[in-house]
């Protein structure tokens, strides 16, 4: 009974601990120990409840088919979407096979996703060096977590849910992708989402309560929280839903949660679905080739591994591949499509010549703009983990620890169009009410060297801080990746200079100035904000605060903030540098497809959990029309 405890035990008290600095973790224990003996009956519930999710979970198949009619390659977000649309067709058998293993029920505790990039469930990918950007990390290399999870990065993310605005569906349409246009997309939204904010679900042109991904506010606000809206109204911006209408302005974090809870998508599409006899599910296997017949260019099956033990398993009607942004173009090319030169140069064969790997989006954010406050009003890590809190979270699942991340608010700005009321938002402001300083793990998330850290951030580790990220939604610098080998077992290159197209950069330091505009609102000021003002030892050489410090400071830590897209880029038969039709076909090869971020052409407005699913939903359709003519 206590093994859903046990990994929240482990992750924070162990000795070896990456996450925890030593004084945090001995009284962290301390608080686990008070919590568990003054507890007990909370404590049993959480026990339980942790034990039901284990065995709400689909079981892993151990006697997988020969032969299935649908293969999902990957259980993220978009495989999860598939598998049950797709495993309602009641005579098609179909099976998910995901590289990762069990989600774990402490991973749906919100304030710690950070934690979860040090655990088994991310795949740890960095970006290659670059000596322009991320100048301020280990290496000068960003991390890029990625979900190696039943529910891939819907299991570790934010919990950010945001769809983008109308205009960037639009683009995909007009980019040639036929039937990609907001009026087209905006069903596939509703049609998964349950919208539990009552005032927001009662406008129904935006928004579905019956679907399966809750949609709610955290059900604890700190009073930066509600002064982040009302400095927003100093500055004279407005209160709105960036759901509905319009996504221009201020609002709360709408999240995908539950309870206090977590919704991953595996929680919301695979748990409900776990006794369907005709979808199975496969963990713990990575799909390792895409097996094509080279005469006819058809797509027949897949082979995996698990354990050491190479498996075979065929298709009858097609091989969707739903791995992500970096593992779906890695298995296009190691199973020989992509672009000819690279591959020959690995000694792939070529079945295919396509820009696969190309077109590598992200937005880009600084997390490190930091204030310090003269009021204890903001999340620390050791009042978030005091017994207090523990009982309250594992009671009521309300407290600080159900803020997902520490993110409280959101807002977005049309810096080319400022007055626009409905908006085409370029820039992005989220509120953390912590700071790198606040949190002992936040440091080893984004990689900082350590003597950075020490100089700039240990100074204010027991002070109350919060952090406005500046985020730019529009970025036009784009990488690529690339294999490093012909093994599949070996992580692909991923190259990503975000600043390589300076306008990028401009964008980022455009908003930055906004959130030092937002501190000096009387809403902020009221609890002491100002800017913390140590200066990063890089960038001492240029005055401290001027655009030119900014830059550079954006160059040290900036970093893309893992909504990777576009590596399979959609797009019409005319363009070049598609991989896939707008159907998600991939072009020259039959029975397969591509269904995940991987696809989207143009980067929304939008943290891509969501896009996601509305991309996955769709072409749970697509698949439908083409195999079946009287689907009810």
């Amino acid at each position: 009974m206590w093994i859903s405890i046990l990994p929240l035990l482990i992750t924070f008290i162990q000795p070896d601990s990456i996450a925890l600095g030593r004084d945090i973790r001995g009284e962290l224990a301390g608080n686990v120990l008070k919590y568990l003996k003054e507890g007990t009956v909370s404590a049993m519930n959480f026990i339980k409840e942790g034990t039901a999710h284990f065995e709400q979970e689909p079981k892993d198949e151990k006697n997988i088919l020969p032969e299935y009619d649908f293969i999902i390659v990957g259980g993220g977000t978009a495989g999860c979407v598939l598998a049950n649309r797709l495993s309602e067709v009641r005579n098609w058998k179909v099976l998910l096979i995901e590289a990762g293993g069990k989600e774990n029920y402490v991973m749906d505790i919100p304030l710690i996703a950070q934690l979860l990039q040090f655990s088994e469930a991310n795949w740890k990918y960095n970006m290659e060096p670059s000596g322009n950007v991320c100048l301020g990390m280990k290496s000068g290399k960003c991390s890029l977590p990625r979900g190696k999870v039943i529910g891939g990065s819907s299991t570790i993310n934010y919990m950010i849910y945001t769809r983008g605005n109308r205009y960037d569906y639009d683009r995909w349409e007009k980019l040639g992708n036929n039937g990609w246009g907001f009026k087209d997309v905006l069903p596939y939204f509703l049609k998964h989402e349950n919208m539990m904010i009552r005032e927001l679900g009662e406008e129904r042109l935006y928004h579905a309560t019956n679907g399966e991904m809750p949609v709610t506010y955290a059900p604890y606000r700190t009073p930066l929280a509600d002064a982040f809206l009302e400095a927003g109204k100093e500055m004279g911006q407005r209160v709105v839903d960036y759901n509905g209408k319009t996504q221009v302005d201020f609002s709360y974090l709408q999240a995908t949660m539950r309870n206090g809870t977590r919704w991953s998508a595996s929680r919301a599409f695979l748990h409900p679905i776990r006794h369907r006899s005709n979808l199975h599910v496969r963990k713990r296997s990575l799909v390792t080739n895409i097996l094509i017949d080279r005469d006819t260019k058809t797509a027949y099956g897949v082979e995996f591994v698990r354990d050491n033990k190479k498996f075979v398993v065929h298709a009858r009607k097609e091989v969707i591949v739903s791995a992500g942004a970096i593992n779906s173009p890695q298995l296009l090319m190691l199973s020989g499509i992509g672009p000819r030169e690279h591959l020959l140069k690995l000694g792939i064969p070529v079945i295919e010549d396509l820009k696969v790997g190309y077109n590598l989006m992200d937005h880009i954010a600084m997390m490190t703009l930091t204030f310090v406050l003269n009021q204890s009003v903001a999340l620390t890590e050791r009042d978030a983990l005091s017994s207090k809190n523990l009982f309250e979270y594992m009671s009521y699942h309300t407290g600080p620890l159900s803020v997902p991340a520490a993110v409280e608010g959101m807002a977005f700005y049309d810096s080319k169009n400022p007055h626009d009321e409905e908006g085409d938002p370029d820039l992005e402001i989220m509120l953390l009410a912590g700071s790198l300083a606040s949190s002992s793990f936040a440091q080893k998330t984004l990689q900082i060297k350590e003597d950075i850290y020490e100089t700039v951030y240990k100074p204010i580790e027991k002070c109350h801080t919060w952090t406005g990220m500046p985020v730019t939604l529009k970025t036009k610098s784009r990488g690529r990746i690339l294999l490093s080998s012909r093994n599949p077992f070996h992580k692909p290159r991923i190259h990503f200079d975000f600043f390589k197209d300076p306008a990028d950069l401009e964008s980022l330091l455009l908003i930055l100035k906004k959130v030092l505009e937002l501190s000096g609102t009387q809403a902020f000021r009221k609890y002491g904000s100002r800017l913390h003002d140590i200066p990063i030892p890089g960038c001492k050489h240029f005055l401290f605060g001027s655009d030119d410090y900014w830059r550079c400071a954006l160059r040290h830590f900036a970093f893309p903030v893992w909504h990777l897209s576009g590596t399979c880029k959609m797009g019409p038969a005319m363009d070049e540098s598609a991989v896939v039709e707008p159907r998600l076909r991939v072009y020259g090869v039959k029975r397969l497809r591509v269904v995940d971020a991987s696809i989207i052409p143009v980067i929304p407005a939008a943290h891509t959990n969501a896009p996601t699913m509305m991309i996955a939903e769709k072409a749970a359709d697509y698949i439908k029309q083409d195999w079946t003519q009287n689907i009810h």
